[in-house]
């Protein structure tokens, strides 16, 4: 009797990847998590493994337009979704950030960066469904966010600051 092969397809910062699921190497096992593969295969490193439990965000991508934690999601569940990590969020082209990094670059809303693309990733989420929220729904986008260096009122006057300023608002 023949195993079946199992074949997923993910598009991973709008490209089409696609990946065999098994134990044999070069393949996706079906234990591995969606941050080893975004790292080890394809060399996407922004996203941090750091708790690997979900409890700290360093690991936040969006898939199919919500912050998960890539380290508590198995790739092989992944199958037919659409994936945006940090690298996702440049221009294709030109390498430019976006404007919601170089508002982060610009406002200085991170020390050692550590845990900065999971903060970026979980505010990209919410302003995709909400352009214009209010402090208290960024607060609660970044409560699954942890970080060690610095305040987190840096990243909300940043982000509150880049809202404003999008909707042409005096900052």
């Amino acid at each position: 009797m023949t195993e079946q092969i199992k074949r997923i397809n993910l598009t991973v910062n709008g490209k089409l990847r696609k990946f065999i699921v098994s134990d044999d190497e070069g393949c996706v096992a079906p234990s591995e998590t969606l941050l080893d593969t975004l790292r080890d295969k394809l060399g996407l490193t922004a996203a941090k493994r750091s708790c690997e439990h979900g409890a700290c965000g360093c690991c936040t991508v969006i898939v199919d337009g919500e912050a998960v934690a890539s380290c508590m999601l198995l790739t092989a569940d992944c199958d037919g979704k659409s994936v945006t990590t940090l690298e996702g969020l440049c221009d294709p082209v030109t390498g430019e950030l976006s404007p919601l990094q170089r508002a982060f670059a610009d406002n200085s809303a991170f020390q050692c960066g550590f845990c900065t693309p999971g903060i970026i990733m979980s505010t990209q989420a919410l302003l995709n469904k909400n352009p214009n929220p209010t402090e208290e729904e960024l607060t609660d986008a970044l409560s699954g966010n942890y970080c060690r260096c610095i305040s987190h009122y840096q990243v909300i006057r940043t982000v509150m600051g880049f809202i404003h300023q999008m909707n042409g608002e005096a900052v």
